[in-house]
């Protein structure tokens, strides 16, 4: 064993996952066993199937690497249950495994793979279809490597789980929590790069403004709830109504913004065409109807304001100004036609 501690020495500063980690170490497993396959398994007790993960072989047997078999029929059940790590006689031992037959196993080790707050994971195992003797320094190896193999698999969970936290944590700053759409700040995140795109591509943008009118009024006169109800709802048609390169966000309040990709520069159709085409689209995602207790709330859509944009002579700040104002020229002229 000491001949081999140089090599796991640098095993261990080099490694940086699980399989750089096990693999070195089944190699070195089996040079002290002297039997022919190391390996290492996962345990899926919910599942009742034990799956082996990584393998070295050189002998005869050739223990496949992702084999599952039912966790009732393995050897490494019988062994940690039993309490007996090692057996030089399989057939005499454990005779009754389909799994140990059907490989013709005959010596075989096992340990446990645990994590340091004694959660099973798997096992760390070597075998072979003759008889072999293994020394006590081949067992101290096997359970120091067990132990190895535990820590590494503790370190690569909880880094999973923190990549998740951290993943979660940037998805709600930049989505709003209510609706699920984008916020203002992932807006704003994103009108450079789709800014960027445009003009490598030599494309024109499309900006949407929306005001949903008279929210306010829905919220005083049928309660927060009910407009909570409408916000969602809204959300989801303009998703359904976007397509896949447009980008849709809640502004803020009862305003909403889509971002969408042009017609290339003098490409069909025309830019009044295009807008034309954007707004109509949002103002039928925008009309809906709401359960009331005892009726249906009619929301005849928004007010729907889009400009043309060419990338290259405005700015994402100027833009959202014009499609703004466009938004409210659309809003002044609904409530003129409303009074007529």
């Amino acid at each position: 064993m000491e001949t081999l501690l140089p090599r796991l020495s640098d095993v261990l500063v080099q490694a940086r996952s699980l399989e750089a980690l096990t693999r070195p170490l089944l190699a070195m497993l089996q040079q002290v066993t002297r039997l022919e396959s190391a390996y290492l398994t996962r345990i899926d007790l919910p599942q009742a199937q034990q799956q082996v993960l990584y393998v070295c072989n050189t002998g005869e047997l050739r223990m496949p690497e992702g084999l599952s078999v039912p966790w009732e029929d393995t050897l490494c059940r019988r062994a940690l249950e039993s309490g007996q790590s090692y057996t030089g006689n399989v057939a005499d031992c454990w005779g009754d495994s389909e799994a140990a037959r059907t490989l013709g196993l005959r010596t075989y080790l096992s340990t446990p793979v645990r994590m340091p707050q004694g959660q099973l994971y798997g096992t760390l195992c070597a075998a072979s279809t003759t008889e072999q003797a293994v020394q006590a320094d081949a067992m101290e190896m096997l359970q120091l490597f067990a132990g190895l193999i535990g820590q590494q698999v503790e370190r690569e969970l909880l880094l999973q789980e923190l990549q998740q936290r951290n993943q979660e944590l940037a998805t709600h700053a930049l989505h709003d929590a209510l609706t699920g759409l984008p916020n203002r700040r992932a807006l704003l995140e994103e009108l450079p790069r789709m800014w960027a795109r445009a003009l490598r591509n030599e494309r024109c943008l499309l900006l949407a403004f929306i005001d949903l009118d008279g929210f306010k009024s829905i919220n005083d006169s049928h309660g927060h709830e009910v407009g909570d109800q409408l916000l969602c709802t809204l959300s989801r048609q303009l998703r359904t109504a976007l397509r896949g390169s447009d980008f849709a966000a809640r502004f803020g309040g009862d305003e909403f913004v889509v971002l969408g990709t042009g017609p290339e520069h003098g490409e069909a159709p025309s830019p009044r065409e295009a807008t034309g085409e954007l707004q109509q689209r949002l103002q039928w995602a925008t009309q809906c109807e709401i359960a009331l207790p005892s009726s249906l709330l009619h929301y005849p859509g928004a007010s729907v304001g889009v400009v043309f944009i060419d990338p290259a002579r405005t700015t994402p700040e100027q833009a959202l100004e014009q499609a703004d104002a466009a938004m409210y020229q659309v809003k002044r002229t609904r409530r003129t036609a409303a009074l007529h």
